[in-house]
């Protein structure tokens, strides 16, 4: 009780504590990029091979979030515990895997500390309160979800589903929103984009995004509720289109290459979280409105 009473009453020791949290989370993050995907495709390819009525394939070895260890992907050298500490192993092994000295991505740090400092600035927004805790949990999903959508444009429905359930049981107890505003921001968030993605069909007769995008933005007006839901996809739209077309031009790709929207939804979805009213009220004090 003497510790949690004195980060509620130290603003600057909880949000410390916050950061060492988040850098341990963001280290599990990078299991959960790298498993999660590979979990669902050998679902998937058990499931056709059932449709199909071909032979299951023979049991391979435990595969999950836990099992087995981490390990080298290029020697297969077994990670130890002491160099799997969040941003100090990688700076103790100088970045290279203490085995064969290969290279270790600078993108497994980085995920690391970017958790950490969100989640210490998540703790020091909203202080020692219920909507810290439920903010840290979709900061999480948030960045787990965005990082794989990057790499395999997929959105998987174990992190998005159970976060859309969590927001509305969080704002049944009016956590950020009214439980009403949250159901009605989830319909909305969902249906938004189905009618743009079949307009769309229509219209070219391509698809122009998934139905995870779909999920995504109804999870995110379950937790804020539909007055989020306009902000997001105005900022999503934004930075989407102007990231969009300066990758396609520093990878020298056609129009036509795939971009995931998910990140783009998921950072203009925590910023509308974060500061929806102050740049709502800023823009129409701009604007002349007020």
């Amino acid at each position: 009780m003497q510790v949690i009473d004195f980060l509620a009453s130290h603003m600057l020791a909880f949000a410390l504590f916050a950061l060492l949290i988040g850098l341990l989370i963001g280290s599990f993050l990078n299991v959960v990029i790298y498993r999660l995907p590979k979990m669902m495709q050998r679902d998937w390819r058990a499931q056709a091979r059932e449709i199909l009525e071909l032979p299951a394939e023979p049991a391979g070895a435990t595969f999950n979030l836990i099992l087995p260890n981490s390990t080298c992907p290029q020697c297969s050298h077994e990670i130890k515990a002491w160099e799997n500490i969040p941003l100090i192993s990688y700076l103790a092994l100088r970045g290279k895997c203490s085995s064969c000295k290969t290279p270790i991505s600078a993108r497994y740090p980085l995920v690391e500390l970017a958790c950490g400092v969100l989640s210490a600035y998540v703790a020091w927004h909203f202080g020692f309160t219920w909507q810290t805790a439920g903010m840290l949990v979709l900061t999480w999903g948030l960045l787990a979800m965005s990082l794989i959508d990057a790499d395999h444009q997929l959105l998987p429905d174990a992190l998005v589903l159970p976060l859309l359930w969590l927001g509305l049981i969080a704002n049944y107890f009016g956590l950020f929103t009214s439980l009403e505003d949250a159901l009605w921001g989830a319909i909305a968030g969902y249906l938004s984009l189905w009618s743009v993605y079949w307009l769309f069909k229509l219209v070219t007769g391509k698809e122009g995004m998934g139905y995870g995008d779909f999920k995504l933005l109804a999870m995110l007006g379950a937790w804020g509720g539909w007055q989020v839901l306009p902000l997001t996809i105005l900022l999503s739209s934004l930075v989407g289109a102007i990231l969009g077309v300066l990758m396609l031009k520093m990878r020298n790709a056609q129009t036509s290459t795939p971009i995931p929207f998910g990140p783009y939804l998921a950072i203009a979805g925590w910023i509308a979280l974060l500061w929806g009213d102050r740049i709502t009220d800023t823009y129409l004090q701009f604007a002349g409105f007020r």
